[in-house]
This record gives C-alpha cells, sequence and structure tokens, in this order.
C-alpha cells in the first residue's frame, strides 16, 4: 500500500495550491493582478488540475507543419485508417476484458489474471510505490503526444493523437528490442543475471547468500544468460519434480539412517531429527529397497554432486551412485544456485520467494564506474511508456462521450451511412446508441477491474 507520509504530503501539497488560489482570488487588493498573471503565463488552475498553455513552440510547430506535405498525407491517411481499426478492436478489447473479468470473479482463485490485456491499476497494490516516477513520466510523455500534435499541424484529424500514441508505443518497443545494441559499448549481455538488489532478512540473504554485484548463472541444471532465464528457470523448478543429486553409495553406508524417518503432518517424511541447519533428509531406492532414507550433511553432499532425475542418470561414472532426493515439505525446493567464483547458494523454501527477493538485470557494466540500475531504468520506463502509451490509444479510441472514439464513430457514420440514411438526426441517432453502448462497456471494465483489484 502508499505510505500514509506520501499520501498526506500529496493531498496537502494540493489541497495548499487550492487554498493559496482561492485566497488571492477572493482578495480585492491582489485579485486582478493575479488573474493577469495566471492569464498572461496560460495557467489554469481547479482541483487537482493544472494547465499550462504557451506560444513559445508555434513557430517550430509551424515550420514542421510544412516539411514534406506528401509524407505528411501519408502519415495522416495511415493515422485515419489505424484510428477506425482501433475504434472497432478496442470494443472487442474492451468485451474481451470484461468477460474475463466476470469469470474471475465467479472462480474462488483469481487464476489468469496476469493474461488480460487492460488492466486497472491502483498505486500502492498492483503498482509498486517505488515505480510512481515511471509511471507519472510515462503519462506525462503519453499524454504531451497525444495532444500537441494537433497544434503542429493545424489539421483537424480527429484519428490522429490515437494513432501517434500507438507511433510512440512502437518506438518505445522498438528501442526496448534493440537496447542491448544501443549500450554494447559500455555493457554486455548473456552472461548471467547480475544482481542489483537483495531483499535484506530474505532467503537469499546472509553470509552464504546472494550480493550486490553477483552473477548468476545457473539454478540447479538450468542455465541462467539474463533475467528472462532466471524467471524461467524458477518456473520451471516450481512446476518440476524436486531435482535430486547423485551421491556415491560409500557416502550412504557410512550415514545411513533408515528406521528413525518418521512422517511430518504434510505426510512428507524426516530423518533428521536434531533440527540441524547443516544436515538435510533425502530419499532413495536401490535394487533391494524402493524407499530408504538417509540424513547428510546437504553442503558436503551436493556441493561435488551433479544433478539427477533417476539412478539411471547417475550411471556415468566408474563408482556405484545413487540419485538422492530432498525429502521436503510440499511446495517447497531445495534450489542450487550458482553465481562463481562465490560458493554456490542454497535455498530452501518456496520457489516464488528465491524469485522475488532478488533484483536482478541482463546488462553487465563493461567498466567499473558505470551502474547496473541504468539499464533497469531505461527498460522500466520503456515497458511503463509501451503500456500506458498502448492503454491511452486503445482507451481513446472507443466510441464513449468525450473521449477521441465519440468523434471518430460519429465521421465515420457520416462518411459510410450519408448515402443510405441521409437525414442527420438518424444518423445521430444511431451514433448515440453506439456512444451509450460503449461507454457503459468502458465504465463496467473500469468499476470491475477496480473492484478485483482493490477488494481481492
Amino acid at each position: 500500500m502508499i505510505p500514509i507520509a506520501v499520501v498526506v504530503c500529496v493531498i496537502g501539497g494540493w489541497c495548499t495550491v487550492y487554498l493559496a488560489d482561492t485566497l488571492l482570488r477572493s482578495s480585492s487588493s491582489v485579485k486582478n493582478r493575479y488573474e493577469s498573471w495566471l492569464s498572461s503565463n496560460g495557467f489554469t488552475l481547479s482541483p487537482f488540475h493544472i494547465k499550462w498553455h504557451t506560444g513559445i513552440f508555434n513557430r517550430l510547430f509551424a515550420r514542421c507543419a510544412h516539411l514534406n506535405p506528401h509524407f505528411l498525407y501519408i502519415w495522416f491517411s495511415a493515422g485515419m485508417v489505424f484510428g477506425v481499426l482501433a475504434m472497432f478492436g478496442s470494443v472487442v478489447l474492451l468485451s474481451k476484458t470484461l468477460l474475463q473479468t466476470l469469470s474471475q470473479m465467479m472462480a474462488e482463485t483469481p487464476e489468469g489474471s496476469h493474461e488480460q490485456v487492460l488492466q486497472v491499476v491502483v498505486p500502492g497494490v498492483n503498482l509498486p510505490v517505488s515505480q510512481l516516477a515511471y509511471f507519472f513520466i510515462a503519462i506525462l510523455v503519453s499524454g504531451v503526444i497525444h495532444e500537441f500534435v494537433y497544434n503542429i499541424f493545424h489539421v483537424v484529424c480527429l484519428c490522429i493523437g490515437v494513432w501517434h500514441n500507438f507511433m510512440l508505443c512502437v518506438v518505445a518497443l522498438s528501442f526496448l528490442f534493440l537496447l542491448p545494441i544501443f549500450l554494447f559499448p559500455f555493457y554486455y549481455t548473456g552472461a548471467g543475471a547480475l544482481v542489483t538488489e537483495v531483499v535484506e532478512g530474505s532467503p537469499s540473504s546472509g553470509p552464504r547468500g546472494l550480493f550486490l554485484g553477483d552473477l548468476v548463472t545457473q539454478l540447479e541444471d538450468c542455465t541462467v544468460r539474463g533475467v528472462q532465464d532466471w524467471h524461467n528457470c524458477v518456473q520451471q523448478l516450481s512446476h518440476n519434480p524436486q531435482t535430486g543429486y547423485c551421491v556415491h553409495t560409500a557416502k550412504l553406508q557410512l550415514s545411513w539412517s533408515a528406521g528413525r524417518a518418521f512422517k511430518r503432518l504434510d505426510g512428507t517424511m524426516e530423518c533428521c531429527g536434531n533440527n540441524s541447519l547443516t544436515d538435510f533428509c533425502f530419499s532413495y531406492s536401490n535394487n533391494v529397497e524402493s524407499k530408504l532414507f538417509a540424513c547428510l550433511p546437504v553442503r558436503k553432499t551436493i556441493d561435488v554432486s551433479r544433478p539427477c532425475r533417476t539412478n539411471t542418470d547417475c550411471q556415468t561414472d566408474f563408482i556405484p551412485s545413487l540419485c538422492l532426493m530432498p525429502s521436503l515439505e510440499n511446495q517447497t525446493r531445495l534450489i542450487r544456485v550458482k553465481h562463481p567464483p562465490q560458493t554456490d547458494m542454497l535455498f530452501v523454501g518456496y520457489p516464488s520467494h528465491l524469485q522475488y527477493s532478488v533484483s536482478l538485470t541482463s546488462f553487465v557494466p563493461r567498466l567499473g564506474f558505470l551502474h547496473p540500475d541504468l539499464p533497469v531504468m531505461l527498460e522500466t520506463f520503456c515497458k511503463y511508456l509501451v503500456s500506458l502509451s498502448g492503454a491511452l490509444a486503445v482507451v481513446n479510441a472507443v466510441p464513449c462521450f468525450a473521449l477521441d472514439g465519440q468523434w471518430m464513430l460519429t465521421a465515420f457514420l457520416d462518411a459510410t451511412l450519408s448515402s443510405v440514411i441521409p437525414e442527420r438526426n438518424n444518423r445521430e441517432l444511431i451514433g448515440l446508441f453506439f456512444l451509450l453502448g460503449g461507454s457503459a462497456l468502458l465504465a463496467a471494465n473500469v468499476a470491475l477491474g477496480l473492484w478485483m483489484v482493490t477488494a481481492r
């Protein structure tokens, strides 16, 4: 949730601005000068809203409007076609999103919410407070690109705001994919996932845990070449059975402790009854008995062992070996994290805890003075720009009152139905029904999406 101090500062700041504006407007001595200053500088104030009008860039906009008219004609024509397609596509997308939301509301567990293309964003709930700066800057850039194009070309193009938000989304997405090339002289990729932050007190911290600057190259037998590999490996280890380890039979004969195993409350077996932090219970089978247990020192056992699934995987050495499986509680895993040259980290717990206790980047600095967070900041901002600019294009294309889609729908009906329905009033009546439906569809998505985010 958003810290109370942040909420108080934001609301308090806006209240202070609005109160000062009200006092200045009500003062007979400074009212005229204050309103004159606002008017001359293009400022308009209202509750939680500051608007600024300026003519500083008018000459630049005028020059841009006369550059290559043929290209501008093609550009606007493409924007018009895209706007019409986006208007119909936004209705389909919102309808699909609404059906997904309704199905999640009727389900006991809200699974599949990550599959939705559109989601309501609530700061502090499904938007981390630490990323609010990216969120607001991306909104500012998307809003400016959406609005100021009208002034550049001095035309009434109803689709141009939606078109330019879509193109901004394409540019940001292209920059995101080409970022490794742009940063190649300063950062390299493909060597592993670089640790940029470890949550204090988490299972990944500690003397033999991960540290800032460590390069993770492997999770068990899953190779990690970047952040995406890290997430894929964690998901793979979470859904697959626990990885085993090849151990020589001589070690088992010295440490065998069959007969001391007992069941935990969840039905799994435990054979180390001294609550040792260094010993671990392993299960295995041989040619005589199908299920045996051994309490072994975990680090010494698996540090020099290779991963396995069955005894057959361990039959490559001349020394007889068996595949030992850690006997763990349900859903927990023993995961060996390789980050050379340091000693392997042994993680015991839920794989999701490992995934979210560490922040990583795929970019490794070539020089010591380069900060590892710079590529992360660029990546994060581009992702927010893609999401918010794309969402702004979709929402504005919806045939809804007060949005671009309202005027796009009116123009579309005039262009397509003028010969069939010559009376303008009849066309406006048809458009009214479409606008009512689009407005209801958008309102339902926002209301139910907000309820899903905050109530569940």
